[in-house]
């Protein structure tokens, strides 16, 4: 006997939450000032039919009344339909709460529908400063940083219907990539494990790119493309800058220590080796041990020194 096969699952597919609902797309509008002719020279005509209708009484009369009336209202509600659109401006149409279209091409236009809810949106370029946020860089170091993001809208639809308040979806979202990117990077390269690495501060243009990236792709579903993102202020905490502006300092005393004494050991070197060669001296073991030791005091001293003739030998 075969054995009952188990009952099939269906799994419905979830819309995925990347996928966009609104994108733009035209809608057929008619010249203004064509509007304006048929707006005009269209009720005179309707008008004159209706006096046609009086004059034959009866029916006609209370037709004509309706017709009026109609004539009336139209005439009044016609005058929604003119709209003006200003260079890098677009109107959004909807139609009882449902999207019909958007209107891009700038000048003079009239819809056939009066009873269209027009929403404008602006395609100019925008500027936005981001606050001085407060974070960790990736040594866990508290840091001070704000960018400013330069974006526009490139699709009203998306912008208008995507997000809830496009202003502010921005700005939330652009801190947010801001503060994530800081906290994968060391402020500066001060410890052996970041040498050769990226750093917020000497690699701006790197950082910039990736900063520009993400932004982007965090705006992407409302419409919004980035065209720079850039970082204004970077400084670390107060509480420990001094503390931080020591640490660079010693660690640029050191380099300044290690180039002094390797061209000090330079300069040693060629001395005794010229006076070796040239036999002006002959110097033992010794003498060449005092003559090393007072040239490296002489040339890493960080203040002058004050030289001591020797009228005798070395040994007196």
């Amino acid at each position: 006997m075969q054995a009952p096969q188990p009952p099939e699952i269906l799994i419905k597919a979830e819309t995925s939450s990347d996928e966009i609902m609104f994108k733009d797309h035209d809608k057929a509008t008619l010249n203004g000032f064509v509007g304006i002719l048929i707006h005009i020279i269209g009720v005179p005509c309707l008008t004159l039919l209706c006096f046609t209708l009086y004059a034959l009484g009866g029916f006609g009369v209370a037709l004509a009344s309706l017709i009026q009336l109609a004539l009336s209202a139209l005439w009044f509600v016609q005058w929604n339909s003119y709209l003006i659109i200003n260079p890098n401006e677009a109107q959004a149409l909807q139609f009882f709460g449902k999207y019909s279209g958007t209107v891009q091409k700038e000048g003079f236009h009239f819809l056939i529908n009066p009873l269209y809810h027009k929403e404008k949106i602006s395609f100019r370029i925008r500027n936005f400063e981001s606050a001085k946020l407060k974070v960790n860089d990736v040594n866990a170091n508290p840091i001070e940083i704000a960018a400013v993001v330069v974006w526009k809208v490139v699709d009203a639809a998306e912008a208008l219907f995507e997000v809830d308040n496009y202003h502010g979806y921005v700005q939330i979202q652009s801190e947010a990539a801001l503060r994530a990117m800081a906290t994968k990077y060391p402020y500066d390269i001060i410890e052996d494990k970041d040498v050769g690495g990226v750093a917020l501060s000497s690699h701006q243009e790197v950082i910039a790119q990736e900063l520009q990236s993400s932004v982007e792709a965090r705006l992407k579903r409302a419409g919004i493309q980035v065209l720079e993102a850039r970082i204004s202020h970077l400084a670390y905490s107060q509480e420990i800058a001094q503390a931080m502006l020591r640490r660079q300092q010693a660690s640029a005393v050191v380099a300044a220590r290690s180039e002094i004494v390797k061209g000090a050991v330079g300069m040693v070197e060629l001395a005794l080796e010229q006076l070796s060669d040239k036999n002006i001296i002959e110097l033992d073991e010794d003498k060449k041990a005092s003559m090393v030791s007072n040239l490296l005091v002489v040339l890493c001293s960080e203040t002058d020194t004050t030289p001591v003739v020797n009228t005798g030998t070395l040994y007196q």
